[in-house]
């Protein structure tokens, strides 16, 4: 269960009234940009049999392949990345198969290339995913991978080991992957890409890790139950209320503070989905990220006493899924006798709480979040309450936040100077 700790915030004054109206509003459809809310229902009313195919698709390709190289950008890759990083650890290629690659989220020729090294005399599936096929990103990187593919196992055989997450009925990759004879799953009409990860878009490629997706979506349906409840002390309100009424203070921009390498690109997931909903109209709260407690040897100084336009939200999971003991030593000599017979999490537990201290004394109000523990139930509910809290946070500003018109404008330049007519 997810709980939100505002103790950090000081005498902040919660518009409820308004967060619940934003709530009304994602319910019944009456707000701007309402033909881009089908996440509010998906955990309850998603294609069951789509479902069965992408858990079908997984497991062939967890039998017999090596790799999977996952082809998208932005909302087409953050998410199952964000879900694969934090269940299976960051180091999960190295751990088992099959090595999941994630290419064509940006325009760098050494990493398409290495990852081509790395999957050679392998056994190897791609899943391109693409609501036009024409990004530039990845259908750029899928042009590359698919000529690897037709050439190592020839036209028919790659087109068995090709998926397509597309349109459900029109577009370049939906056009081709007719064609060609790839097996497509579908990108919702109603679903915007960064609100994408419990689609297909995420889950087949989180399946193909082997990670219970059943279970995932049974803790999203019962974070957006909560957090859509219409209740005024429901997680997903409370921290959408408090990061209105700080940003109406002058707090201009939220670090998220979280526990360790495996929860990176949740942070990521994080900012995409928030930097892109509310950064509209010359407003919105700039989202940023720090590990703890690693990025405090060089954020740290800037966040205790640098300008104050800060708001910091630190996330933490109560327990570990995999605990390790400080071990006693006889000499002490590191002096560290003191942590003796602690586990990691009751470390971090004590670190987290000094930072938050610390960083109130600075005068960076601190918002406290705090799941259950590391787990496809836990990670669904994160989904849910973070993309919920965002959808009241951007009605509550009074921005669609379901569109992103500001990133088209880096393309017009980008294809102009490409010579695209």
């Amino acid at each position: 269960m997810i709980k939100v700790d505002l103790s950090g915030c000081g005498n902040i004054s919660l518009d409820t009234e308004k967060a619940l109206g934003a709530v009304k509003a994602l319910k019944d459809g009456s707000g701007k940009g309402n033909d881009f809310i089908g996440w509010t229902t998906l955990p309850y009313d998603y294609d069951k049999e789509e479902f069965a195919r992408i858990k079908s698709a997984a497991s062939r390709i967890r039998k017999d392949g090596d790799a999977l190289v996952v082809i998208g950008i932005g909302g087409s890759y953050l998410g199952a990345r964000a879900a694969i990083e934090l269940l299976k650890t960051a180091r999960h290629n190295e751990i088992e198969k099959p090595a999941i690659y994630f290419i064509g989220n940006g325009l760098d020729g050494a990493d398409l290339n290495q990852v081509l090294s790395l999957i050679e005399g392998k056994s190897v599936y791609v899943n391109v995913i693409s609501k036009s096929g024409t990004t530039l990103e990845p259908a750029l990187a899928f042009r590359i991978f698919r000529e690897y593919m037709e050439k190592k196992y020839g036209k028919e055989e790659a087109a068995k080991r090709i998926f397509a997450t597309t349109d459900k009925a029109r577009g370049a990759l939906k056009t081709l992957a007719d064609a060609e004879g790839y097996e497509t799953f579908v990108v919702p009409d109603n679903v915007g890409g960064r609100y994408s990860v419990l689609t297909a878009v995420g889950l087949l490629p989180i399946a193909a890790a082997g990670i219970d997706i059943d279970e995932m979506m049974d803790g999203a349906a019962k974070g957006m139950t909560e957090a859509l409840s219409g209740d005024a002390n429901a997680a997903a309100v409370l921290y959408a209320a408090a990061r209105q009424a700080l940003y109406n203070s002058g707090k201009k921009v939220e670090i998220l503070s979280y526990p360790g390498e495996n929860f990176r690109f949740m942070a990521e997931w994080f900012k995409q989905l928030y930097g892109e909903s509310e950064g509209k109209e010359h407003m919105g709260i700039f989202p940023s990220s720090c590990e703890l407690t690693a990025d405090l040897h060089s954020l740290g100084q800037y966040i205790q006493d640098g300008e104050r336009m800060l708001l910091e939200t630190i996330f933490r999971f109560e327990k570990e899924s995999l605990e390790v003991e400080v071990p006693f030593d006889e000499a002490n000599g590191d002096g560290l006798n003191y942590v003796a017979g602690k586990k990691y999490s009751e470390v971090f537990k004590a670190a987290a709480a000094g930072v938050k201290k610390a960083h109130i004394t600075g005068g960076v109000p601190v918002i406290e979040i705090t799941s259950d523990s590391v787990s496809a139930e836990s990670f669904g509910e994160m989904v849910s309450f973070y993309e919920a809290a965002c959808g009241i946070s951007g009605y509550m500003q009074g921005v669609n936040p379901f569109d992103q018109p500001g990133v088209e404008e880096y393309k017009k330049n980008m294809f102009a100077l490409l010579g695209k007519k």
